[in-house]
Parts: structure tokens; C-alpha cells; sequence
């Protein structure tokens, strides 16, 4: 399928700025004296400076101070409470202090690295028992604050802006809160003229489910670590918290295993289409990991058993139930694979590259597939998934797997991932009874490998079109029949790749539904409100305009219309007779 064609109505790697609507637009306090540049002395007449010193002015004076509402935050925030009269303005000399503590430091290090290319500022991080907002921004550990392992209190005067919360994970959230509520030229990787202005109050906000997802199929296309690490840059910026990958599939095999070297060399040469195909050195998945983490960010790795096999059985056919090789398959079709469920060298098989990937992966979790399974039926599809979650629960990890192993025995702490359409599943809702705990993914609200409309370049319709409103307009918590709330663990949105194969294309399908199935995993149901929604959201645009990042716009979003192009600043210009 390639990239976007031309004519799709997206934004794609430039540099222009739109201003938000007018419904986004609160009232801006006149600058203060204080934050006018200083005037310049008698010895220092040159036109180019004087050029400049009145360039710095009229955008002080000038420039919208907050251009937006302290509510206008996707996901929502549980709670706002604005105050117009402490707005605050980030002066260039201000410095981040940050509770002494090795992850909160690496929180203000993450904020101070994201606010200084667009800014210029030098924006110092000190570590500080009793860190100080004055003039700056603190972020503050408090273990005694009631906000949760993610929740976060957001407070902006006109002395400066406080960050709190119990965790780190808990300040890293309040930290995209906190440049969301910037001008959107605070995404531009060049540094502008901008008056950096923050919209005052205090926004206190948690949480409402512990799993907040998306995924990624890495195996039917696969895709360079750096577009990876892009996909968790989407994540990071919307208080997501874990990434699913999907490493295996019968198109390609891409997660090293030193015991099975053949899995990459041979079954990850392939991908859809007939393209070379690739995979993860323990290196490479060690990095995405590592990036994840510092973003707060869980990785999920799943290994889809016992379907989905083919690039498994091209490798090692003694794994086959047959013992032959299979062609390699780079097609789109489903359920035709499968590992011997009658043979031990399958186990071996199982435990030897389940047991690789969980000592790569420090969360707790590993996905075992288990979904279109259709030539292992009955009693020996059941016998089999069994086995392997006990496989999963002695690698002292939680196992995870597509609503189809409902029917297995339950093992405490198992997860279901629930990918239906019709909401009336008594299988899963009978499994949920025996202690099973769901993911929410349902095809026709949270897949975004579905089209926006019939006129989507790239995409499938088999479980309908969904546009941004149909990946809002939905609950976690009552959507899958007879499944209590309090058993939904969380939310994810998967991206199957079958159609997809650059970076554009990626962010073409997430953005802007991405946003929709955080703020339904996040938000409170008493902040849900479409109308409202749309509107915050189409702020988000001007913010990947600037940090050229693709995205579809929607028609139903009422994105801004009137560019304002930032001003660059060359801080190594010389003055020449020109000025």
C-alpha cells in the first residue's frame, strides 16, 4: 500500500502553526513590566539590535498569553479549577527543582529537555529537599498526597507552577499536562519567539482504569526501532501506559531467541507483500524497553501460540504437525497455521522462547495470543493453552491472551484481551466470573487498523468504519455484557499492520483516534462529552503541525483554519547593514 497518497486531507511534516478557535480562547492579563525586555543602554545604537529589541517587544506585548482554557487537556482532567488572574508567564531565566529522588529527577530532565528547543532556555534542573516553584516549576514526590500510583495535582499562580504527586509516574502525567497547557509552538524543534504563557488554577487528576494501551503489529510489516519509540513519544503525550507488541505471526518472526536462532534468520526474512522483513536484536528490545520505562510505559510482549505460526514452522519444521516445512507466507489470510499440540519438542519450543522474552522484559506480563486458532479444536486447543499459562505463571509472570482462551481452565491472575463486536459474549463473561479480568479492545470501536471512512487510502471495514466519534462514544466499563467494571482492568487500541507499512501510515490511523481511546481510558464518565471533546482535541492539531507529525483530519473535528507562521530566531545571526 505504501504511504498516503496525495490529496488525503492530513498534515505531514511541516512547520506551520494554527491558532486554536475561539471557544478555546480565555482572557489574557496584560504583560507585566517585568517581563519586558530591558532597554538598551546608550552605547549600544546598532540598527540590528534595536531591530531585534523591537521584535522582542511586539510579541510580548502582543502575542496571545494563554491561548486556551486550563480545561482544554486531553485526556480530561477529574478535576479543574481555574483562575484567571494567575496566569504566569515561563521567564528564560527559570530553573526546574525537583524532589531529590533518581525518578523524579529523570521526570524534570524529560521536562526540561522537551521545553528547551522551542523555548532556547537554558531551564537548569536542581534537585531540592523542599523544592521551590518561585519564579520556576517544582515538581514534588509526597507519598501522603491520596492521588494513586498515576494521579497528580497541577498547580499554576503567578509565583509559578508546582507539580505533585506520589509517584514519578504520577509527576511524568502531570508533565503532559503541563505542555499541553503551553503555546503549541512549544512542539516546534526550532527555537521561536513565543511568550510562554500557562493558563492559572489547579487541575487535580488520577486515573480512571490501571491499563491504558495500544498495540502495535510489528510482524506483519515490521517496523525500525526509531518509528517504535515515535509510537511511544503517542503514547507518553496522552498518558498511556503500556505497549503491546506483536512480535510473531505467520508473516514474520521478530524478537531474537538465542536457543531458536532460526526463528529471525529465516522466519523474520519475510513480511507482507513480499518486502525483507527484519527483527529485534536483544539489543534493539532492550532500547525499546528501556525508552518505554522512562516514559512510564510497560511493553507487553506477545508470542501468538499456537496459531499464527507459519514463519515459526518455515524455520523449524519439526514443530509443524505434519514435519514439513511450509512455503513462507507474506499474504493477509487467517487460521491455516499452527504449532503440534501432541508434541513435547513443542513445549520446548514454548518455554525456551517464552522464557528469553520474559528475562528481556521487566513488566509483568506476556501475551500468548491464543485468537484464530481454527484447525486446534475442543479439548486439545484447551489442553494446550493451559499448559502454557502454566509455562507463563512459573516464568513468575501474568499471562495474557485474546478473549478466545476463555473456554481454558482459569489461572489466578490471568488477563483476557476482549476484541469482539457484539457486546454479548457468555464465554468471557463466564470466565470474568472465575476471576479473569479484562482488556477492552473492540473491534469496531478500538481498532485502528479500521478506516476512518469508505475513502481511507489504508485500512480494513470487516468490523465497520470508525470515525473519531465511534472511538469515543463507548464505556470499558458496562460495554461487554455481564462483565462488572470493577473487572475491567483497562483499555486498549490495537494496530494491525497488514495495510501499513511506514511510520505515516502509523500515525496516519492513530492520530486522531489515539486521543479518544485515552480519554475513555482515563477520564472520569462524568467528564465524557463528545462536543466537548472535539474541541479540546482539535487543539491538539496545531501541536502535531508543528512537531510534524501525520495525522488524518478528521472531518468531524473542527481543526483551526487561520496559520500563524512562529517566528524563528537564529541565535547565531550577525547584525549586517541589511537591518
Amino acid at each position: 500500500m505504501g504511504g498516503t497518497p496525495a490529496g488525503e486531507p492530513h498534515f505531514c511534516h511541516n512547520r506551520r502553526e494554527y491558532t486554536p478557535g475561539v471557544a478555546a480562547v480565555s482572557t489574557i492579563p496584560s504583560p507585566s513590566p517585568a517581563a519586558l525586555p530591558a532597554p538598551l543602554s546608550a552605547d549600544e545604537p546598532d540598527a540590528g539590535v534595536l531591530a531585534r529589541s523591537a521584535e522582542q517587544t511586539a510579541v510580548t506585548v502582543l502575542t496571545a498569553a494563554a491561548p486556551h482554557r486550563l480545561a482544554d487537556v486531553v485526556p480530561a482532567p477529574r478535576e479543574v479549577r481555574p483562575d484567571p488572574a494567575a496566569d504566569w508567564v515561563l521567564p528564560a531565566d527559570a530553573v526546574i527543582t525537583v524532589s531529590a529522588d533518581p525518578a523524579a529527577t529523570a521526570v524534570a530532565e524529560h521536562l526540561a529537555e522537551l521545553l528547551r528547543p522551542a523555548t532556547g532556555y537554558p531551564l537548569p534542573v536542581a534537585d531540592a529537599t523542599t523544592p521551590d516553584r518561585a519564579g520556576g516549576i517544582a515538581l514534588v514526590l509526597d507519598e501522603a498526597t491520596d492521588l494513586g500510583a498515576e494521579g497528580y495535582r497541577l498547580d499554576i499562580t503567578t509565583d509559578g507552577v508546582r507539580v505533585t504527586a506520589a509517584t514519578a509516574a504520577g509527576l511524568f502525567h502531570g508533565v503532559q499536562t503541563l505542555r499541553q497547557l503551553l503555546p503549541a509552538t512549544i512542539e516546534s524543534p526550532n527555537q521561536v519567539t513565543e511568550r510562554w504563557a500557562l493558563p492559572g488554577g489547579t487541575i487535580t487528576d488520577a486515573p480512571r482504569f490501571p491499563y491504558r494501551g495500544a498495540m502495535l503489529d510489528v510482524a506483519r510489516h515490521f517496523f525500525a526501532v526509531e518509528d517504535v519509540l515515535r509510537v511511544i513519544d503517542h503514547l507518553a503525550r496522552y498518558k498511556l501506559n503500556h505497549l503491546h507488541l506483536h512480535l510473531t505471526d505467520d508473516q514474520g518472526w521478530r524478537i531474537a531467541v538465542d536457543s531458536w536462532p532460526k526463528l529471525t534468520s529465516v522466519g523474520g526474512a519475510t513480511e507482507v507483500g513480499g518486502g525483507p522483513g527484519g527483527h529485534y536484536t536483544k539489543t534493539d528490545y532492550a532500547r525499546i524497553v528501556s525508552y518505554a520505562a522512562d516514559r512510564h510505559i510497560t511493553v507487553v510482549p506477545e508470542i501468538d501460540l499456537p496459531g499464527h505460526t507459519n514463519s515459526a514452522l518455515v524455520a523449524y519444521p519439526e514443530l509443524a504437525p505434519d514435519k514439513i516445512a511450509p512455503p513462507p507466507y507474506t499474504g493477509t489470510e487467517v487460521g491455516f497455521s499452527y504449532v503440534d499440540p501432541a508434541d513435547e519438542r513443542t513445549y520446548d519450543f514454548v518455554a525456551d522462547v517464552l522464557g528469553e522474552v520474559a528475562a528481556l522484559t521487566p513488566g509483568p506480563w506476556l501475551h500468548i495470543g491464543g485468537d484464530e486458532a481454527f484447525k486446534v479444536k475442543g479439548e486439545v486447543y484447551t489442553g494446550f493453552v493451559e499448559r502454557v499459562q502454566r509455562i507463563v505463571a512459573d516464568l513468575g509472570k501474568t499471562v495474557v491472551g485474546w478473549h478466545q482462551l476463555a473456554p481454558a481452565a482459569h489461572l489466578d491472575g490471568r488477563v483476557l484481551q476482549w476484541w469482539g463486536t457484539d457486546s454479548a459474549d457468555p464465554t468471557t463473561a463466564e470466565a470474568v466470573r472465575q476471576g479473569a479480568r479484562l482488556i477492552v479492545s473492540p473491534g469496531n470501536h478500538a481498532y485502528l487498523d479500521m478506516k476512518y471512512a469508505p475513502d481511507t487510502p489504508i485500512g480494513h471495514d470487516w468490523a465497520g468504519l470508525i470515525d473519531v466519534r465511534k472511538a469515543y462514544d463507548w464505556d470499558p466499563g458496562t460495554h461487554v455484557a455481564d462483565v462488572p467494571a470493577e473487572a475491567v482492568l483497562g483499555v486498549e487500541a490495537p494496530l494491525w499492520t497488514e495495510s501499513v507499512t511506514s511510520l505515516a501510515d502509523i500515525e496516519l490511523l492513530l492520530l486522531p483516534r489515539l486521543p479518544a481511546i485515552a480519554e475513555v481510558g482515563w477520564s472520569t464518565r462524568a467528564t465524557h462529552d463528545w462536543a466537548d471533546f472535539r474541541d479540546r482535541l482539535a487543539g491538539q492539531g496545531p501541536r502535531w503541525t508543528t512537531a510534524g507529525i501525520t495525522f488524518h483530519r478528521a472531518p468531524e473535528i473542527p481543526w483551526p483554519t487561520t496559520p500563524v507562521i512562529p517566528t524563528q530566531r537564529d541565535t547565531t545571526q550577525t547584525d549586517t547593514a541589511a537591518h
